[in-house]
């Protein structure tokens, strides 16, 4: 066998680019979603902890901007309802749900182009296997006892199909994992916004609002800088 019968692509026809290009791309988005998710993990209970000891002691300028420079969707839920503080339950607890309705949808942004790519990569196989198939027909038109012929089309029948299947697995895989950190990172959102909303309700506010303006644009300028 010579290098372009061992080649496993070349073995695959014209229809293994398009399946190494779906491959290419699922694994491009798996990578960036995964760090995307992975940093908005963050230490949830000490995080909660130093935000309650900060306002404990009425020192909000330094709770805004420790959630300014903690990085992930966790501290900007939680900004928003310290943005919120002293007003009533309902008010929090809609500043809450609002900051994650809009966080929710960037942590989902881009899985299901994964999803969508298991489901084309066996469609894409199976399109391989039947150009094969109707190249092996027309072969045999005109065998004339080569043997070589027919064995590299139901070898390359034989490729797509089940690279076709192989990067449909490895997808779906790459899927559930996401959507299990996604679920998780919205379990802690619900967590998060329970507890902050319960402390800040049951803490006594000083602040003025005025103050928690001031606070804010001192926290955003801190940030900044």
């Amino acid at each position: 066998m010579d290098y372009f019968q061992n080649n496993f692509i070349l073995q695959g026809g014209a229809v293994m680019y398009p399946l190494l290009f779906v491959s290419l791309l699922g694994f491009v988005l798996f990578i960036e979603r995964a760090l995307y998710l992975h940093k908005g993990q963050i230490g949830t209970e000490d995080f909660l902890s130093g935000i309650k000891n900060l306002v404990r002691k009425k020192r909000l300028v330094e709770a805004l901007t420790l959630c300014e420079d903690t990085p992930g969707p966790m501290a900007r839920i939680v900004k928003s309802a310290l943005l919120h503080y002293g007003e009533s339950r309902d008010s929090v607890r809609s500043a809450i749900q609002s900051a994650a309705i809009v966080e929710i949808p960037t942590l989902e942004r881009r899985i299901a182009t994964i999803a969508a790519l298991a489901r084309v990569a066996p469609l894409l196989g199976f399109l391989g296997t039947l150009i094969a198939a109707l190249q092996a027909l027309y072969a045999l038109e005109s065998f004339n006892g080569d043997s070589g012929v027919l064995s590299r089309l139901l070898a390359e029948a034989l490729v797509t199909s089940a690279s076709g299947l192989a990067i449909a697995v490895m997808a779906m895989l790459a899927y559930h994992f996401l959507t299990g950190r996604v679920r998780a990172l919205v379990h802690d959102f619900e967590w998060v916004g329970h507890d902050i909303h319960e402390f800040l309700s049951t803490e006594p506010a000083l602040q003025t609002q005025a103050e928690l303006g001031e606070a804010s644009n001192s926290a955003e300028e801190s940030a900044s800088n």
